[in-house]
């Protein structure tokens, strides 16, 4: 069972501004979080700031090839922490490598599941979604033959790329402003903020010398520290001219295709997975792995969704369209409890523990979404009611993948599951196995909490399947043969 939360408490303290600020602020920088989290937390900063300084070494020789200059962009915003209101927060820190670019923090996935924001008392109402492979998802849209709306970014499907023509560049858009995340009340305190750092000049030299060429109000910075959301008579605080507005818009836009960029890059897009390396007769799967993967594709019906690829097709193991397999909500996300005024005032779930999560559903019908980087198309309005508690597939790959083999990893949208295991053993028995009483000790093996929402519930291809304990393990074998980084042995 997950350790129980010390009772949330903000600790202020004074601390610095960033490169070009002369003043001081004040920061909450205690969630409430276990000592243990925190330590984590702070050993995941430490790599943070080792990858961001190498990365800032390279501007020194940028490379010659305007796509890498692209990538090597993106990469240094991924990891810049000035780019969060307190400064305190890079992108990264839900999505670090060595847990397949999702939550790299196990007391957290233990715990909280979400993780804190900017302002370290505010927490989301998802897990991290994993952005490895994310630039694959095509522009989100409709196929009227299936009744299926197919990709976009975002459990979801938010960041729909249809403005951008690009999903993964229009969900980098989302987490800047996003009130529980990086906290900035507009985005053009990204924009100022990134025309203060280092890679300033490369930025331009990609982009364009009228990148930053704004004429900043002299308040910028101490409206840029303060947390998002901006009041509704006042939506875009940093005030400036219709040029300026339009210009910073450009930048922001160009910013967040530089993190797309960098998410595309082999750095993250690497197809080097023991699977992988079978496919291409350089490793040969286990006897149990095999056998796993007959499953897969087979009685286990998970190749329907997690799509292994076909003729000229890459094994991405998702179909990228969304649907609601039953998951129980998971009352550890402390987003239930964000139903009261912050110490600024800020309440982020009004519904508190009545809240449900719609999904797609609740995006389509324009619902009080924490951020929404790309706007509703008005005329997917009718799709709302089929679409409601529907998330997207995520992709399998890198689904085991984490720094030891003790660290914790969650699946679902909600991070309810704790294990490969556990998740498959919910496929197999969701509809067989009784529900669980309160406090049931038998959760997760013996009985299953009713489904968090029954809209539109996948009833065709789990919660029945018939699989042996021995085969669910079997397919747990099969899963973490995609965790990318696999060497193969060298021949005698």
């Amino acid at each position: 069972m997950p350790r129980a939360l010390l009772p949330v408490s903000a600790v202020i303290f004074a601390a610095a501004l960033g490169d070009s600020a002369c003043a001081r602020r004040v920061v909450e920088i205690s969630p409430g979080l276990s000592p243990r989290a925190q330590q984590e937390l702070s050993q995941v900063e430490a790599e943070i700031d080792r990858i961001e300084a190498k990365t800032l070494a390279s501007l020194g020789a940028p490379p010659d090839n305007v796509t890498q200059q692209v990538e090597l962009l993106g990469k240094a915003m991924m990891y810049d922490k000035q780019l969060s209101v307190n400064r305190n927060e890079a992108c990264s820190l839900c999505h670090m490598p060595e847990a397949g670019f999702t939550g790299p923090v196990s007391e957290l996935n233990a715990t909280t599941i979400a993780y804190p924001g900017s302002v370290r008392t505010r927490f989301s109402n998802r897990r991290p979604q994993s952005h490895a492979y994310a630039t694959l998802s095509p522009v989100l849209h409709y196929n009227s033959a299936r009744g299926d709306l197919v990709g976009g970014n975002f459990w979801d499907m938010r960041a729909t790329g249809r403005r951008l023509a690009n999903p993964a560049a229009e969900q980098a858009e989302g987490p800047p402003v996003n009130p529980v995340e990086m906290g900035l009340p507009d985005i053009a305190c990204a924009v100022y903020r990134a025309s203060q750092r280092p890679y300033r000049r490369l930025f331009e030299q990609v982009w364009g010398p009228q990148a930053f060429s704004v004429r900043w109000p002299g308040n910028v910075d101490q409206v840029c520290s303060q947390p998002g959301p901006p009041s509704s008579a006042d939506p875009s605080p940093v005030h400036l001219s219709r040029e300026d507005r339009g210009r910073v818009s450009a930048s922001f836009d160009q910013m967040a295709l530089s993190i797309a960029g960098y998410e595309a890059s082999a750095e993250e897009v690497q197809f080097s997975s023991k699977f992988d390396a079978s496919l291409a007769d350089k490793a040969k799967l286990t006897t149990q792995e095999q056998a796993g993967y007959e499953l897969f594709r087979g009685k286990g019906l998970c190749n329907n969704c997690h799509r292994d690829g076909g003729p000229g097709e890459d094994p991405l193991f998702t179909d990228f369209t969304a649907v609601n397999i039953g998951t129980p909500a998971n009352p550890r996300l402390p987003f239930y409890r964000e139903d009261r005024p912050d110490a600024r005032g800020y309440v982020a779930n009004p519904a508190g523990r009545a809240y449900v999560d719609y999904g797609v559903g609740a995006f389509l019908s324009n619902g009080a979404e924490l951020s929404r980087p790309s706007a509703v198309d008005a005329r997917w309005l009718g799709l709302a009611a089929n679409n409601s508690a529907r998330v997207q597939v995520p992709t399998l790959r890198n689904v085991d993948k984490r720094p030891y083999p003790g660290f914790v990893k969650t699946y679902g949208h909600n991070g309810y599951f704790t294990s490969l295991k556990m998740i498959v053993h919910f496929y197999n028995t969701r509809d067989t196995l009784r529900r669980c009483q309160p406090h049931d000790p038998g959760e997760g093996t013996t009985c299953w909490p009713a489904p968090e929402s029954t809209r539109n519930l996948d009833t065709t291809e789990l919660g029945k399947l018939g699989l042996t304990d021995a085969q669910e393990d079997d397919i747990v074998a099969f899963l973490k043969t995609l965790t990318d980084g696999y060497l193969p042995a060298k021949q005698p």
